[in-house]
């Protein structure tokens, strides 16, 4: 068993500090995410789901732009391009399967 507490936070772009989790399978992580930051336009392999704990996400998926607030949950599926503006601190849980080999 483990922590988030212990587990090494990682800024993966300017703003955007994660904490991953790996299974064999698929991958979690919690974000903590500064106003103002950018996640650009990008596609994966895996399909996401994405939960808004806290703030406010603009978040662009496909052709569709949508602020996302706490309580927001999406699905991503693969090869989806999508793309994320903070308007507020946020703080959100994604998920990956398969695994994210991206964040190990």
């Amino acid at each position: 068993m483990q922590h988030l507490d212990n587990i090494p936070v990682k800024e993966v772009l300017p703003g955007l500090f994660g904490k991953f989790l790996h299974g064999e399978k698929s991958s979690l992580a919690v974000w903590e995410i500064r106003k103002g930051a950018v996640l650009p336009l990008h596609a994966h392999e895996n399909e996401q789901i994405t939960y808004i704990l806290e703030g406010e996400l603009q978040m662009t998926i496909g052709e569709n732009t949508t602020v996302f607030k706490a309580g927001n949950v999406e699905v991503i599926p693969a090869n989806i391009p999508h793309s994320a503006i903070a308007l507020t601190d946020c703080k959100v849980i994604d998920s990956w399967a398969p695994v994210r080999e991206a964040y190990r």
